[in-house]
């Protein structure tokens, strides 16, 4: 039996449809979307296609044909789905990965059964360092022994860049099926993990070093992103839009100086993946995306979800142990990571998200409580980590500390 040309993509939320679904559906692939949102899988299969707006000087429109999408707890449609499919990818989010596992699992063993000369490639579109092991760890767990995880499957590790905005509940009754998408369309992408021959899709960029990309997304994307919506939120409360912050030089230069400093860590960690040109041409790129005024970014979607974001291994703390590891300088990064703790922005409803409600529970038990459970701070070997934390709160909020 040939072969089609289709990918199964699990999660037909923004970056699903916006990125993955659009790269692939441009290039003559069947789209096939596993959600477990009922009325979008029957919205998807009664339209058989979407619309991606472009949100950039100009906007364009762009429609991704040849969709149809199964619902995630259909599991036999599933499992069918995987034993043809050409190539599949994941966008649920890490938690929501454990929940797919067992069925992706199941699907996976009976393609084996069925064309054991057919491996599969999974594309990892998850905003996260060391995705591959994480479900390398999870198959391991729900494959029998004997699976041949090693030669089959395909674990490819991505570095998503792509941003995309939360629409209004306006924006989305007038057209559930379609997304705003800023106009990047680059897929950085593990040219090793691989076990078929790499698609022919355009937007596809395979790298040889793919941690070394990974990491400069969160060390110095992510952690850009980040610094903008909490230090601008600081200066500016009552402003909405990321684009409005940055038009404020001072948030515009202390962001820029956070991610150089970053970007100094990693030169540090990857020698020869990166130059210090590359680097700072890469930083005032995004700087220039950030204001970007079209996508109408909120501070709110950039900066909800504090104690992910100050997580011991996230953008902010991950960086701050490489450029300890490394003697390099972090000051800035620290700081900038403690301006989390101001941080109020609301949706369009004049609601917080719920992780930030609870990070400000943690706060109310103190600042050395937070440093030690939400980023990791251990109060023996990181003395001197959480004295500088403490110190600089301190300097920078006299009336809270």
């Amino acid at each position: 039996m040939e072969e089609k040309k289709s990918i199964l993509i699990f999660g037909a939320g923004k970056i699903g449809r916006s990125f993955i679904g659009q790269l692939f559906g441009l290039s003559g692939y069947e789209v096939v979307f596993s959600d477990i949102d009922t009325q979008l899988v029957e919205a998807l299969n009664r339209e058989r296609s979407y619309t991606v707006v472009i949100k950039g000087a100009r906007e364009e429109r762009l429609t991704i044909p040849n969709v149809r999408a199964i619902h995630g707890a259909d599991e036999p449609s599933v499992i069918e789905e995987i034993t043809h499919a050409s190539i599949m990818a994941v966008s649920v989010g890490k938690n929501a990965l454990e929940k797919i596992i067992p069925t992706i699992s199941k699907g996976l063993t009976k393609r084996f059964q069925c064309y054991e000369g057919r491996p599969i490639d999974i594309i990892i579109a998850e905003n996260m360092r060391s995705a591959d092991e994480f479900m390398y760890g999870l198959f391991k767990q729900h494959l029998a022994p004997d699976f041949p995880i090693d030669d089959y499957v395909g674990l490819i590790e991505t570095s998503i860049g792509k941003m995309v905005p939360i629409m209004t509940a306006d924006e989305q009754s007038r057209d559930p099926l379609s997304v705003f998408a800023e106009p990047y369309n680059e897929l950085i992408l593990d040219k090793k993990g691989f076990k078929n021959q790499i698609p022919n899709v355009k937007g596809l960029a395979p790298k040889e070093n793919i941690k070394a990309w990974v990491d400069r997304k969160a060390f110095i994307h992510n952690l850009g992103h980040t610094t903008t919506a909490y230090y601008g939120y600081y200066k500016h409360p009552e402003a909405t839009y990321l684009y409005e912050v940055l038009q404020d030089e001072s948030v515009l230069q202390f962001t820029r100086e956070v991610m150089l400093q970053s970007a100094d860590t990693l030169l540090r960690m990857y020698p020869d993946d990166f130059t210090a040109n590359d680097l700072e041409e890469h930083i005032d790129d995004l700087l220039f995306r950030f204001q970007n005024r079209a996508l109408k970014d909120t501070l709110f979607r950039v900066g909800r979800d504090i104690p992910r974001k100050l997580g011991p291994d996230d953008r902010f703390m991950g960086g701050i142990r490489a450029a300890i590891s490394l003697q390099a300088p972090y000051d800035r990064m620290l700081k900038a990571m403690l301006f989390a703790c101001t941080f109020k922005a609301v949706d369009e409803k004049g609601q917080r998200a719920p992780e930030d409600l609870l990070f400000e529970q943690y706060m109310e038990r103190g600042l050395d409580f937070t440093l030690q459970h939400v980023c990791g701070m251990d109060p023996a070997k990181d003395q001197q980590l959480l004295m500088q934390a403490k110190g600089y709160y301190v300097d920078l909020f006299p009336l809270r500390a």
